[in-house]
């Protein structure tokens, strides 16, 4: 099954990509921090990783660059999800696939998903 990895500290946020992803097939395991994200990575191995921006201790940029500094997980794609500094996120195209701003259309990142995974991996 696919694995998606989301990583935000609004707890709410995370459950509602979650609940959204789950519906649509994926296994989604969540983080509430980058530091947190980064322990679960090797274990879980996910498919594509979806983070916030703004979160305690590490941010969204930091943590997308320890991900692409990561032997096995360098390829994954990973979507950011900013309110304010969705522009920081733009100006990395080596970091983020895609970046959405906050509020987001849950059906866009849906799709955005489901365009960036395998039919047959759902």
């Amino acid at each position: 099954m696919t694995t998606i990895l989301i990583v935000d500290d609004e707890y709410l946020i995370a459950d509602v990509l979650s609940f959204a992803l789950e519906d649509e097939g994926y296994l989604t395991v969540t983080a509430g921090s980058g530091q947190r994200a980064l322990s679960i990575l090797e274990r879980e191995k996910p498919q594509l990783i979806i983070t916030d921006y703004m979160m305690p201790g590490m941010n969204g940029i930091e943590f997308a660059e320890a991900v692409r500094a990561h032997k096995s997980l360098h390829s994954v794609p990973v979507l950011l999800m900013s309110g304010a500094q969705a522009h920081l996120g733009l100006a990395r195209p080596d970091l983020f696939v895609q970046v959405f701003d906050k509020p987001f259309d849950i059906h866009m990142v849906v799709e955005t998903v489901k365009s960036l995974l395998k039919p047959d991996e759902a």
